[in-house]
Protein backbone atom coordinates (compact mmCIF):
# COMPACT_ATOMS: atom_id res chain seq x y z
CA UNK A 1 0.00 0.00 0.00
CA UNK A 2 1.52 3.36 -0.87
CA UNK A 3 1.74 5.90 1.21
CA UNK A 4 1.28 9.71 1.16
CA UNK A 5 4.76 10.29 0.50
CA UNK A 6 5.15 7.52 -1.90
CA UNK A 7 2.77 9.31 -3.84
CA UNK A 8 4.13 12.65 -3.66
CA UNK A 9 7.37 11.09 -4.72
CA UNK A 10 5.56 9.60 -8.07
CA UNK A 11 4.47 12.86 -8.68
CA UNK A 12 8.03 14.06 -9.02
CA UNK A 13 8.38 17.03 -7.51
CA UNK A 14 11.22 17.86 -8.64
CA UNK A 15 10.44 18.02 -12.05
CA UNK A 16 7.04 20.93 -11.28
CA UNK A 17 9.86 23.76 -12.31
CA UNK A 18 9.18 23.28 -15.76
CA UNK A 19 5.60 23.95 -15.13
CA UNK A 20 5.86 26.72 -12.90
CA UNK A 21 8.58 28.54 -14.76
CA UNK A 22 6.54 29.04 -18.06
CA UNK A 23 3.64 30.53 -16.45
CA UNK A 24 5.52 32.77 -14.53
CA UNK A 25 7.83 34.04 -17.43
CA UNK A 26 4.17 34.26 -19.90
CA UNK A 27 2.75 36.68 -17.07
CA UNK A 28 5.76 38.58 -16.89
CA UNK A 29 5.25 39.23 -20.62
CA UNK A 30 2.08 40.52 -19.78
CA UNK A 31 2.59 42.46 -16.81
CA UNK A 32 5.10 44.39 -19.03
CA UNK A 33 2.25 45.27 -21.42
CA UNK A 34 -0.02 46.49 -18.63
CA UNK A 35 -2.32 43.34 -18.84
CA UNK A 36 -1.74 41.06 -16.27
CA UNK A 37 -4.68 39.10 -14.81
CA UNK A 38 -4.17 37.74 -11.53
CA UNK A 39 -6.81 34.84 -11.70
CA UNK A 40 -6.33 33.77 -15.54
CA UNK A 41 -2.65 33.64 -14.23
CA UNK A 42 -3.35 31.37 -11.53
CA UNK A 43 -5.81 29.07 -13.95
CA UNK A 44 -3.06 28.73 -16.09
CA UNK A 45 -0.43 27.95 -13.58
CA UNK A 46 -3.43 25.08 -12.27
CA UNK A 47 -3.28 23.73 -16.05
CA UNK A 48 0.26 23.35 -16.04
CA UNK A 49 1.07 21.90 -12.77
CA UNK A 50 -1.88 19.12 -13.56
CA UNK A 51 -0.34 18.22 -16.37
CA UNK A 52 3.31 17.80 -15.26
CA UNK A 53 1.68 15.92 -12.54
CA UNK A 54 -0.66 13.79 -14.90
CA UNK A 55 2.45 12.82 -17.20
CA UNK A 56 4.58 11.65 -14.38
CA UNK A 57 1.73 9.64 -13.14
CA UNK A 58 1.15 8.39 -16.77
CA UNK A 59 4.39 7.87 -17.21
CA UNK A 60 4.91 5.40 -14.03
CA UNK A 61 1.81 3.37 -15.13
CA UNK A 62 2.83 3.27 -18.49
CA UNK A 63 6.44 1.92 -18.04
CA UNK A 64 5.65 0.00 -15.00
CA UNK A 65 3.00 -2.32 -17.23
CA UNK A 66 5.92 -2.44 -19.94
CA UNK A 67 8.18 -3.47 -17.22
CA UNK A 68 10.90 -0.87 -18.23
CA UNK A 69 11.47 0.69 -14.91
CA UNK A 70 12.49 -2.58 -13.37
CA UNK A 71 15.95 -1.30 -13.06
CA UNK A 72 15.62 2.30 -12.88
CA UNK A 73 18.14 4.19 -10.45
CA UNK A 74 16.26 7.33 -10.17
CA UNK A 75 13.15 8.21 -8.03
CA UNK A 76 10.87 5.46 -6.63
CA UNK A 77 7.89 4.50 -9.71
CA UNK A 78 4.95 3.02 -7.77
CA UNK A 79 3.92 0.51 -10.18
CA UNK A 80 7.30 -1.09 -10.49
CA UNK A 81 8.20 -1.07 -7.09
CA UNK A 82 4.47 -2.90 -6.48
CA UNK A 83 3.97 0.37 -4.33
CA UNK A 84 0.50 0.43 -6.09
CA UNK A 85 -2.01 -0.72 -8.29
CA UNK A 86 -1.00 0.12 -12.32
CA UNK A 87 -5.11 1.04 -12.09
CA UNK A 88 -4.56 3.20 -9.06
CA UNK A 89 -2.01 5.61 -10.52
CA UNK A 90 -3.55 5.53 -14.02
CA UNK A 91 -6.38 6.77 -12.37
CA UNK A 92 -4.46 9.33 -10.62
CA UNK A 93 -3.25 10.19 -13.74
CA UNK A 94 -6.63 11.08 -15.41
CA UNK A 95 -7.78 12.82 -12.11
CA UNK A 96 -4.93 15.00 -12.81
CA UNK A 97 -5.62 15.96 -16.26
CA UNK A 98 -9.59 16.07 -14.79
CA UNK A 99 -7.91 19.03 -13.39
CA UNK A 100 -6.16 20.43 -15.78
CA UNK A 101 -9.11 19.99 -17.77
CA UNK A 102 -11.68 21.66 -16.02
CA UNK A 103 -9.28 25.18 -15.29
CA UNK A 104 -8.28 25.01 -19.15
CA UNK A 105 -12.17 24.89 -20.14
CA UNK A 106 -12.43 28.27 -17.87
CA UNK A 107 -9.72 29.53 -19.56
CA UNK A 108 -11.15 28.93 -22.87
CA UNK A 109 -14.30 30.36 -22.39
CA UNK A 110 -13.34 33.18 -20.70
CA UNK A 111 -10.59 33.84 -23.96
CA UNK A 112 -10.71 31.74 -26.93
CA UNK A 113 -12.38 28.30 -27.67
CA UNK A 114 -9.82 27.21 -29.65
CA UNK A 115 -7.42 26.74 -26.31
CA UNK A 116 -9.55 24.06 -25.63
CA UNK A 117 -8.01 21.86 -29.04
CA UNK A 118 -4.44 23.48 -27.72
CA UNK A 119 -5.50 21.68 -23.67
CA UNK A 120 -6.69 18.37 -25.91
CA UNK A 121 -3.53 18.18 -27.55
CA UNK A 122 -1.20 18.60 -24.15
CA UNK A 123 -3.35 15.97 -22.64
CA UNK A 124 -2.79 13.58 -25.29
CA UNK A 125 0.60 14.39 -25.92
CA UNK A 126 1.08 13.60 -22.18
CA UNK A 127 -0.52 10.50 -22.20
CA UNK A 128 1.12 9.11 -25.49
CA UNK A 129 5.05 9.96 -24.27
CA UNK A 130 5.09 6.28 -22.59
CA UNK A 131 1.41 5.40 -23.15
CA UNK A 132 -0.45 3.70 -25.92
CA UNK A 133 0.76 1.77 -29.23
CA UNK A 134 3.64 3.83 -30.49
CA UNK A 135 5.13 6.11 -27.63
CA UNK A 136 7.07 8.76 -28.63
CA UNK A 137 9.50 9.13 -25.60
CA UNK A 138 10.23 5.71 -26.71
CA UNK A 139 11.35 7.00 -30.32
CA UNK A 140 13.28 9.81 -29.17
CA UNK A 141 10.92 12.58 -29.33
CA UNK A 142 10.55 13.23 -26.19
CA UNK A 143 12.29 16.48 -25.87
CA UNK A 144 10.33 17.94 -29.02
CA UNK A 145 7.10 17.67 -27.15
CA UNK A 146 8.38 19.51 -23.71
CA UNK A 147 9.95 22.07 -25.86
CA UNK A 148 6.92 22.67 -27.40
CA UNK A 149 4.32 22.20 -24.60
CA UNK A 150 6.51 23.09 -21.62
CA UNK A 151 8.26 25.94 -23.27
CA UNK A 152 6.70 27.58 -26.64
CA UNK A 153 2.38 26.51 -25.65
CA UNK A 154 2.59 27.47 -21.86
CA UNK A 155 4.67 30.43 -22.26
CA UNK A 156 2.92 32.32 -25.28
CA UNK A 157 -0.45 30.49 -23.96
CA UNK A 158 -0.29 32.06 -20.43
CA UNK A 159 0.66 35.18 -22.18
CA UNK A 160 -2.29 35.21 -24.65
CA UNK A 161 -4.91 34.63 -22.01
CA UNK A 162 -3.99 37.72 -20.03
CA UNK A 163 -3.76 39.78 -23.12
CA UNK A 164 -6.00 38.85 -25.66
CA UNK A 165 -3.26 38.50 -28.31
CA UNK A 166 -0.10 36.96 -29.54
CA UNK A 167 3.15 38.54 -28.70
CA UNK A 168 6.52 37.95 -30.22
CA UNK A 169 8.19 38.47 -26.52
CA UNK A 170 6.24 35.75 -25.42
CA UNK A 171 7.58 33.39 -28.38
CA UNK A 172 11.39 34.35 -27.79
CA UNK A 173 10.88 34.01 -24.15
CA UNK A 174 9.67 30.65 -24.74
CA UNK A 175 12.59 28.97 -26.34
CA UNK A 176 15.30 29.37 -23.28
CA UNK A 177 11.83 27.94 -20.79
CA UNK A 178 11.84 25.57 -23.31
CA UNK A 179 15.13 24.63 -23.29
CA UNK A 180 15.80 24.28 -20.00
CA UNK A 181 12.81 21.93 -19.50
CA UNK A 182 14.61 19.89 -22.08
CA UNK A 183 17.63 19.84 -19.67
CA UNK A 184 15.49 18.30 -16.78
CA UNK A 185 14.28 15.79 -19.56
CA UNK A 186 17.48 15.14 -20.61
CA UNK A 187 19.56 14.66 -17.59
CA UNK A 188 17.10 12.16 -16.62
CA UNK A 189 17.56 10.16 -19.94
CA UNK A 190 21.24 10.42 -19.60
CA UNK A 191 20.70 8.51 -16.20
CA UNK A 192 18.60 6.36 -17.93
CA UNK A 193 20.78 5.19 -20.79
CA UNK A 194 21.29 1.53 -19.25
CA UNK A 195 18.25 0.82 -17.96
CA UNK A 196 16.44 2.09 -21.14
CA UNK A 197 18.73 0.41 -23.83
CA UNK A 198 18.32 -2.90 -21.94
CA UNK A 199 14.37 -2.22 -21.84
CA UNK A 200 14.43 -1.15 -25.81
CA UNK A 201 13.62 2.50 -25.24
CA UNK A 202 15.22 4.35 -27.47
CA UNK A 203 15.40 7.86 -26.02
CA UNK A 204 16.95 10.36 -27.44
CA UNK A 205 19.56 10.14 -25.17
CA UNK A 206 20.23 6.47 -25.77
CA UNK A 207 19.99 7.34 -30.07
CA UNK A 208 22.96 10.00 -29.03
CA UNK A 209 24.92 8.29 -26.82
CA UNK A 210 26.54 9.11 -23.77
CA UNK A 211 28.96 11.95 -25.12
CA UNK A 212 26.58 13.70 -27.11
CA UNK A 213 23.89 13.49 -24.36
CA UNK A 214 26.53 15.32 -22.45
CA UNK A 215 26.78 18.24 -24.89
CA UNK A 216 22.87 18.11 -25.30
CA UNK A 217 22.30 19.06 -21.75
CA UNK A 218 25.35 21.37 -21.66
CA UNK A 219 23.89 23.25 -24.67
CA UNK A 220 20.27 23.34 -23.22
CA UNK A 221 21.71 24.50 -19.70
CA UNK A 222 23.70 27.26 -21.30
CA UNK A 223 22.16 28.52 -24.54
CA UNK A 224 18.93 30.27 -22.65
CA UNK A 225 21.13 32.56 -21.18
CA UNK A 226 22.53 33.62 -25.23
CA UNK A 227 19.15 33.95 -25.76
CA UNK A 228 18.35 36.65 -22.58
CA UNK A 229 20.83 38.66 -24.24
CA UNK A 230 18.92 38.80 -27.53
CA UNK A 231 15.97 39.62 -25.70
CA UNK A 232 17.39 42.36 -23.74
CA UNK A 233 17.77 44.63 -27.09
CA UNK A 234 14.12 45.07 -26.22
CA UNK A 235 13.73 44.58 -22.69
CA UNK A 236 17.19 45.44 -20.79
CA UNK A 237 16.38 44.00 -17.42
CA UNK A 238 16.55 40.25 -18.96
CA UNK A 239 20.17 40.61 -18.58
CA UNK A 240 19.44 39.67 -15.11
CA UNK A 241 19.08 36.17 -15.78
CA UNK A 242 22.79 36.18 -15.96
CA UNK A 243 22.91 36.46 -12.27
CA UNK A 244 22.05 32.44 -12.29
CA UNK A 245 24.43 31.80 -14.46
CA UNK A 246 26.48 30.57 -11.82
CA UNK A 247 23.76 28.04 -10.65
CA UNK A 248 24.38 26.32 -13.90
CA UNK A 249 28.18 25.58 -13.22
CA UNK A 250 27.95 22.61 -11.30
CA UNK A 251 25.02 20.22 -13.13
CA UNK A 252 26.79 21.27 -16.13
CA UNK A 253 30.24 20.47 -14.37
CA UNK A 254 28.65 17.14 -13.13
CA UNK A 255 27.38 15.92 -16.29
CA UNK A 256 30.54 17.15 -18.30
CA UNK A 257 33.03 15.11 -15.72
CA UNK A 258 30.93 11.85 -16.42
CA UNK A 259 28.95 11.54 -13.79
CA UNK A 260 26.54 8.57 -13.85
CA UNK A 261 23.54 6.50 -11.93
CA UNK A 262 22.66 8.42 -8.96
CA UNK A 263 25.21 11.06 -8.96
CA UNK A 264 22.94 12.25 -11.48
CA UNK A 265 20.10 13.18 -9.01
CA UNK A 266 22.05 15.41 -7.63
CA UNK A 267 22.51 17.29 -10.86
CA UNK A 268 18.46 16.79 -11.61
CA UNK A 269 17.44 18.84 -8.60
CA UNK A 270 20.48 21.45 -8.92
CA UNK A 271 18.87 21.96 -12.67
CA UNK A 272 15.37 22.74 -11.35
CA UNK A 273 16.91 25.26 -9.33
CA UNK A 274 18.80 26.99 -12.11
CA UNK A 275 15.51 26.86 -14.15
CA UNK A 276 13.54 28.58 -10.77
CA UNK A 277 15.87 30.70 -10.55
CA UNK A 278 16.39 31.87 -14.40
CA UNK A 279 12.49 31.86 -14.80
CA UNK A 280 12.36 34.56 -12.00
CA UNK A 281 14.59 36.89 -13.17
CA UNK A 282 13.47 36.14 -16.85
CA UNK A 283 10.10 37.09 -15.53
CA UNK A 284 11.19 39.80 -13.35
CA UNK A 285 13.44 41.44 -16.31
CA UNK A 286 10.28 40.83 -18.83
CA UNK A 287 7.37 42.55 -16.66
CA UNK A 288 9.84 45.85 -15.84
CA UNK A 289 10.12 47.96 -19.24
CA UNK A 290 12.76 50.69 -19.16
Amino acid sequence: MATAQDWLQGARPRTLPAAIVPVAVGTGVAIGYGRFSAWKALLALVVALALQVGVNYANDYSDGIRGTDKERVGPVRLVAAGLAAPRQVRDAAMASFAVAGVAGFVLAATTAWWLLALGAAAVLAAWTYTGGRHPYGYRGFGEVAVFAFFGVAAVVGTAFVQMGSFSWLALAASVPVGLLACALLVINNLRDIPSDTAAGKRTLAVRLGDQRTRLLYTGCALVPFGVAVLIAVVRPLTLLTLLALPLAWAPVQTVRAGAAGPALIGALGRTGRLQLAFGALLTLGLAIRL
